[in-house]
């Protein structure tokens, strides 16, 4: 694997890429966040370890959020001495992909890293998503169903695409809120109610059976279960 280490501390930059290349693995080093980003930003990486407070007029979360705009999905390893519950969600949700506090042992990094490129490559080669008669193209963002083209919005592909993956199981509120329009509060409108109509009549118009179903009390759930 390539991998983006960004780490001010010479002493754990040392410790970390000396056993990542004993692994085997190609390292290219930053030792502060504008170099960092540019870095990210300009090569491709398997991964990037990345420590969450740094020099450079840029931190570690920083960065992230700066990849995650572009669309770039590499996976990113938080290192960080920043170890209680509020620090570590708000380094998840900013887009990384893991968390690891500091101090720590290597095994346990490289274990974390190897656990990050196998759900990546499982997301990378999952190009379609399928629901009874309903499909989605992750490539060519087509939906159909019954070979009947569907035509949606972006906001509503989103929408579609997290229930999806998510098939079968109910999804809240606040879950679509933080996922398919990421806000991390509740606006207190009928956004939601009027999404969902308008998907529910697109996926279902010409079919006897609905895929899309609301859980009184709970949410929605798509599934081709009656």
């Amino acid at each position: 694997m390539k991998i983006l280490l960004v780490e001010d501390n010479k002493r754990v930059a040392d410790f970390v890429q000396k056993g990542l290349k004993e692994d085997g693995h190609v390292v290219d080093y930053a030792d502060n966040g504008r170099d960092g980003l540019f870095l990210a930003s300009a090569e491709r990486y398997d991964a990037i370890v990345l420590d969450r407070m740094l020099p450079g007029g840029i931190d570690g979360l920083g960065i992230i959020e700066a990849l995650r705009k572009t669309g770039n999905k590499t996976p990113v390893l938080i290192l960080s001495a920043l170890a209680d519950v509020h620090e570590r969600i708000q380094g998840l949700r900013a887009g990384g992909d893991d968390y690891l506090t500091k101090p720590f042992a290597f095994g346990e990094l490289a274990a974390r890293l190897d656990a990050l490129m196998r759900r990546s490559q499982a997301v990378e080669a999952e190009t379609s998503l399928a629901v009874g008669d309903l499909r989605m193209d992750l490539l060519s963002r087509k939906v159909t169903r019954a070979d009947n083209q569907i035509h949606l919005q972006p906001r509503e592909f989103k929408l579609l695409e997290f229930l999806m993956r998510h098939a079968g199981h109910v999804v809240t509120r606040t879950m679509l809120l933080e996922n398919v329009w990421d806000y991390h509060f509740d606006p207190q409108t009928n956004v939601i109610d009027t999404h969902i109509s308008n998907l529910r009549h697109k996926i279902d118009v010409g079919s006897n059976r609905s895929l899309l179903k609301t859980v009184r009390g709970a949410g929605y759930r798509l599934s081709a279960d009656d």
